[in-house]
């Protein structure tokens, strides 16, 4: 196969989480001459495969193939029929994040040397839960000595034009849970109740959108983002007797758990309250002079002439299970601007640019 029916043979895989849409099985077969290695676990489909060249770096390539429902309505074309015009590639999946599972699988597939070994890591559980996938085969290649030395994400990076950013980090993501004790009453006697909707409200100004720490040149500042505030029984004579209060800190590597914890304490001090929190992936940063940084920066800007910015925006991915074992991690694909939506579409140029980055990475590894 060339990229691009690859690239259109992949959209047209049903792969929605955790359904791998047999792209697993496509894709060991595709590579005849690597090793490969499958951890399912519970329903979710994990693929390793890998050769080693010679002696030398392991540098992995990971991601994920599974997508985003469709939905039923708004698309122009049918979402698993990868439809081109205009030089665009319409289907779901085409920029998050199938246009880098084509780009870097051509590029292995097609490469003859290399010092050291290259690897896949995919896995069908990235859009979801994430419970069972990228997670446990870093399990089973901790545990058999075989983790990677570098790793890039094909996941999409670039912001206005292809080459402009990758990923060198990730914020964490800490979920709060506020509950505000109050006693219930009677709207006519407000008096005779502990209404904590009035406990609350004069302190939401100095919480709401506040920034936790002033953030650093890779990492935006640390912000209280307020998701979800509910009390009473939705009638107008009954004043509540709890409120609960919901909230998110993407966090940067200079605030945790306990600043979170010490920031509500402060606010909420003379409260009868409850806090729990939980994180579901932490931050980290991958020193920008490392190998996979300086190498992935010159391939791009020989690709397309444009030296890229070092990001930590957005959201996460499976990077954040690799930085804490000690892999060498980036992402870089093609632009975000329609992931997750109506008529998801990338260029048939930035896809092609992507390979090319990709084999140039490896050719000029050192």
């Amino acid at each position: 196969m060339q990229l691009l029916e690859l690239f259109k043979y992949m959209i047209s895989c049903k792969s929605q989480t955790p359904d791998d849409g047999g792209l697993l099985d496509f894709i060991e077969n595709y590579l005849p001459d690597f090793k490969a290695v499958r951890v399912d676990v519970e329903d979710v489909k994990n693929l390793f495969i890998y050769k080693k060249f010679g002696e030398g770096d392991h540098l992995c390539f990971a991601g994920h193939v599974d997508v985003v429902p469709a939905g039923s309505e708004g698309w122009d074309t049918n979402p698993y029929e990868a439809v081109e015009k205009d030089g665009y590639i319409y289907g779901r999946g085409t920029q998050d994040m199938k246009s880098g599972l084509a780009a870097f699988t051509q590029a292995v597939r097609e490469t003859q040397e290399f010092k050291g070994t290259l690897s896949l890591l995919l896995t069908s559980d990235e859009e979801g839960d994430a419970f069972y996938g990228t997670v446990e085969v870093l399990k089973y290649l901790e545990k058999e000595g075989m983790l990677p030395d570098y790793a890039v994400v094909a996941e999409p990076t670039c912001e206005d034009v292809f080459g402009d950013a990758i990923k060198v980090g990730r914020r964490g993501s800490i979920n709060g849970y506020i509950t505000v004790k109050g006693k219930q009453g009677h709207a006519a006697y407000p008096e005779k109740g502990i209404n904590p909707i009035n406990l609350l409200a004069p302190r939401l100004a100095n919480m709401a959108g506040v920034d936790l720490d002033n953030g650093d040149e890779f990492f935006s500042p640390s912000k209280f983002v307020i998701t979800d505030i509910r009390a009473g029984m939705q009638v107008t004579n009954v004043t509540p007797n709890e409120l609960k209060m919901m909230f998110n800190v993407r966090n940067t590597t200079l605030t945790t758990q306990k600043e979170v914890t010490a920031f509500v304490a402060k606010h909420l001090d003379g409260l009868d309250y409850e806090l729990r929190l939980t994180q579901g992936s932490y931050p980290f940063r991958t020193d920008t002079d490392t190998k996979v940084v300086k190498n992935i920066d010159e391939a791009i800007e020989k690709v397309t002439g444009i030296r890229p910015k070092h990001s930590t925006a957005g959201g996460t991915s499976d990077a954040r299970f690799m930085a804490p074992l000690g892999i060498k991690v980036i992402e870089f694909g093609v632009r975000n601007d329609t992931i997750h939506s109506v008529n998801e579409r990338t260029s048939v140029k930035e896809v092609l640019e992507l390979y090319e980055v990709f084999k140039n990475l490896i050719v000029e590894w050192k």
